[in-house]
């Protein structure tokens, strides 16, 4: 039976289906506590608006690191929060509840979110692998004998399988995921025009103009960042030809790991992940031209799944 919540758990961001509604939200997985008094103030995109606007009176606090629970109490009450929101004026009272997680996480790192989502209340909880539930959004039957490989790139981790007969054959991850890109172009910056960024400014660049592949059409975006020796503030103009510059080495950590894993994939279900190519998901994924160098490194086509945002929350709603 379909969940009546699905819940993707991101380091980044936490997105959530409803049964029958479709995905309902998508907010940072953050939480503004006040400095002095460790009071939680705000959750969400409100906690990021609170903390943009702090005069330093709040902290920031990310529950979900690389995907996992990295304190339980706060989890659990990120969750709830979540759940609460998400459901509006429907009233379950106790739902069904899916909770993806990465593939590589260890026992003690599923009971913790096992433990967070019960804790709200749900009526049965089901942690689901996200390369499971990335194939799943993307309308891959998983339960043939057929091979389907999955590289899910998020924000703090990059999660690698192979899938047959409903489960995963052999996985892989990295910690090099889209908060690493983030970092990279930061440092670029700073390394090349000896000018400061945020990591918000090196997120919009990496929408607006991150690329991994030179031969791609040449587009630009115009910053404010800060001159480090100066402080004051200076305009920059950056080319997508100097992102994939700024992305090389973490593009490079990442298809170590994606290479690693097909390694280790018996040869009869390599050669199904060779004639359909290996699917891509998740935020990472739209960075242009991942696919051909992918394709052009480790000789497997590289697909883009159809929404690679929501593959991973729609897989864990409607997973079986």
């Amino acid at each position: 039976m379909i969940a009546d919540i699905g819940i993707d758990l991101g380091t980044s961001s936490i997105v959530v289906y409803v049964k029958n509604k479709g995905v309902v939200l998508k907010e940072p997985s953050l939480m503004a506590f006040a400095r002095d008094t460790n009071e939680m103030k705000e959750i969400g995109e409100d906690a990021k608006v609170a903390l943009n606007q702090s005069t330093g009176d709040l902290v920031a606090v990310r529950p979900l690191q690389n995907g996992v629970i990295t304190d339980y109490r706060v989890a659990e009450r990120l969750i709830r929060f979540f759940v609460q929101k998400s459901l509006g004026k429907l009233i379950f009272k106790k739902p069904r509840l899916n909770v993806s997680i990465p593939s590589t996480t260890t026992e003690v790192e599923r009971r913790a979110v096992y433990e967070a989502a019960k804790a709200i209340g749900a009526r049965e909880v089901t942690l689901v692998e996200e390369p499971i539930a990335a194939a799943v959004g993307a309308g891959i039957d998983i339960s043939k004998a057929s091979g389907n490989m999955v590289v899910d790139i998020g924000g703090g981790i990059t999660d690698i399988a192979v899938i047959s007969l409903g489960g995963i054959v052999v996985k892989g991850s990295t910690k090099v995921a889209g908060n690493e890109f983030d970092a990279a172009i930061v440092n670029y910056v700073r390394r090349k025009y000896d000018a400061l960024i945020g990591d918000t400014i090196a997120e919009d660049i990496k929408i607006k103009i991150g690329t991994a592949y030179h031969d791609m059409t040449e587009e630009t975006t115009e910053i404010n960042g800060r001159d480090i020796a100066t402080g004051i503030p200076k305009k920059i103009t950056l080319s997508s030809v100097e992102m994939a510059e700024a992305l090389r080495e973490p593009i490079s950590q990442i298809m170590e790991a994606i290479a690693k894993v097909l390694e280790e994939t018996t040869p009869e279900l390599a050669t199904d992940i060779l004639e359909r190519g290996m699917l891509l998901s998740g935020g990472g994924s739209l960075i242009r031209g991942l696919d051909r160098i992918i394709e052009k490194e480790i000789g497997v086509r590289a697909v883009l799944v159809p929404d690679p945002l929501k593959s991973v929350v729609i897989g864990t709603g409607s997973y079986v």
